[in-house]
């Protein structure tokens, strides 16, 4: 009976002794409801009143004010219940429970470490973006007072009135140069936040795009000023072949009865020599920007390109002796099957020619045209004997009737005259 009365008086005792704490803890619990409560109301009703939601209704990302008010609202939940994650760790030790409240401590004080760090590299963020709208709107002004977008339009007439306002070119280069002062801000705000792990990768990511817009720059410029080039040179030989009249050597050698060309061969070689030119300076251009992977595939293009003009040249006079020889057997000779056989003939023997100079799995090829042309051959060599065969047969007996008179006159005795003792 002792026994159970001094276990309850212990009990006792330990509850009497737990009050001041339990009354504490309370304390501390109302204290902090108190001023999330305040803070919460300060953020949703003060801020408003003082036309915070107006100035956030200006950023990009919100439309109106409503949506203003339920930024700061959320913010407000946020901040309310934040304040109650501060005060958990003093209302854990006031009850004793020292284990729980040990990981929430330390968690808030690396919060609370990290916190200067949040709030330097927004200080940063939002400074560098307010620098990179004013260089923006300084650098689009003074571009139009350069009337930039006039001169473009003149340099690409088709371009003008197909555009709208914010795809114009001094807006496009504005934007640009925005892009560009914010990557050195960014660069910033993230060492700002020392976490070594994220920044550590995403700086030296944006160190290397700092480090290559020089050469960003040099390629663009060759890129553009190839474009052009290619555009005068194309221009200016199109108009020198159409005065010297190539477009008329198919009716100059009876390709064609007609006066207008059936075919734009000027247009063709004119854009021919255009693409060489920008693939020219586009492949400088890659050479610029020091990308093994594309300086490499640049340097296969241009080694490439001699051997796809030549097949393309070597394709084209195929061409044209076929349709020439087709032409000109159709008129003389009135033979169509024989025109139409040289014709394609004559291409055949083009198309593979065209395909062992682009290299293009050439012991196959090779192989298919010695089939094909012995096939020829043998078509020729049959068709020959089934078709020479009354021929062949009325030229042996003609050989073997000589053949027999020569052997009777050779013979003692065939003559008429008799032998002279």
């Amino acid at each position: 009976m002792n026994n159970i009365s001094d276990s309850f008086q212990s009990m006792l005792t330990q509850l009497i002794q737990a009050i001041p704490n339990v009354i504490y803890a309370l304390l501390l619990l109302l204290l902090a409801w108190i001023i999330a409560k305040g803070v919460k109301a300060l953020i949703t009703k003060g801020f408003v009143k003082m036309g915070f939601h107006k100035a956030l209704s200006k950023a990009p990302i919100i439309q109106n004010k409503e949506q203003g008010e339920d930024i700061l609202s959320i913010i407000g939940n946020i901040v309310y219940y934040l304040i109650f994650i501060l005060f958990l760790p003093s209302i854990l030790n006031a009850l004793g429970m020292n284990s729980v409240s040990e990981p929430i401590t330390n968690m808030m004080d690396r919060m609370l470490s990290f916190i200067p760090n949040l709030i330097a590299a927004a200080i940063i963020l939002v400074l560098g973006v307010f620098i990179a709208r004013l260089i923006k709107d300084l650098v689009f002004k003074f571009l139009q007072s350069l009337h930039i977008d006039s001169w473009y339009q003149k340099l690409n007439p088709d371009s003008a009135g197909e555009a709208p306002n914010q795809y114009a070119l001094s807006n496009v280069l504005a934007n640009i140069v925005y892009v560009f002062v914010l990557i050195p801000v960014i660069t910033m705000a993230l060492d700002a936040l020392n976490i070594q792990s994220i920044t550590e990768p995403v700086t030296a990511v944006l160190n290397s795009v700092l480090n290559m817009i020089p050469n960003i720059f040099v390629a663009i410029i060759l890129a553009v000023l190839g474009y052009y080039i290619a555009k005068f040179v194309g221009n200016l030989l199109f108009s020198v072949l159409k005065g010297a009249g190539i477009d008329r050597i198919y009716r100059a050698v009876g390709l064609s009865e007609s006066e207008e060309p059936s075919f734009d061969l000027s247009k063709v070689i004119t854009n021919v020599v255009k693409f060489i030119i920008i693939l020219f300076f586009t492949v400088e251009a890659l050479n610029v920007l020091q990308l093994e992977v594309l300086n490499n595939i640049g340097s296969a293009i241009l080694e490439y390109l001699p051997l796809l003009v030549s097949a393309l040249l070597i394709l084209g006079i195929g061409f044209f002796l076929a349709n020439l020889l087709d032409k000109w057997i159709r008129r003389y000779t009135g033979s169509k099957a024989s025109a139409t056989i040289i014709k394609y003939v004559i291409i055949v023997f083009a198309v593979f020619m065209t395909l062992d100079q682009l290299k293009f799995a050439t012991s196959i090829v090779n192989l298919g045209f010695l089939l094909i042309l012995g096939g020829l051959m043998t078509a020729f060599a049959i068709s020959f004997g089934i078709g020479g065969r009354e021929f062949a047969k009325n030229q042996l007996s003609k050989a073997e009737k000589k053949m027999n008179k020569k052997t009777q006159q050779n013979q003692p005795g065939s003559n008429d005259e008799p032998p002279t003792l």
